[in-house]
């Protein structure tokens, strides 16, 4: 079997779905006995944070879709297009009360996507 190099196996995970790559996530995880799971930073027992941290402002934040509401259709299709899901995974994500549709994503990016999402009739909640 030749080598594969690093560009070509990213270019072969391009293709999978969430789905394919979550399950071969977990099949590497068990065959090489190993986490995918990032590092947890244990707190320092001095005391709470520092209030300078809670002033910080936040930059990441999670699109939550509350509901689909009528024009269901419409809601899959612009997740589709958020996201790289396909209509099966999208449709079920919609189908899910407070469904994450992203993660972890720029306010502005946010902002848009939930625009867009209302603009199919869903209920967004960007946290």
């Amino acid at each position: 079997m030749a080598k594969l190099s690093q560009d070509e196996l990213l270019a072969q995970f391009e293709e999978l779905t969430l789905i394919e790559l979550a399950a071969f996530v977990k099949a590497f995880e068990e065959k090489f006995d190993v986490t995918a799971a990032a590092p947890v930073a244990v707190a320092a027992v001095g005391g709470p944070a520092a209030p300078t941290e809670a002033a910080e402002e936040q930059d990441e934040f999670d699109v939550i879709l509350d509901a689909a509401g009528d024009k269901k259709i419409q809601v899959i299709k612009e997740v589709r297009t958020l996201t790289s899901l396909g209509l099966k995974e999208a449709k079920d994500l919609v189908d899910t009360a407070g469904a994450k549709v992203l993660e972890k994503v720029a306010k502005d990016v946010a902002e848009k996507a939930k625009a867009a999402l209302e603009g199919a009739g869903a209920k967004v909640t960007v946290k």
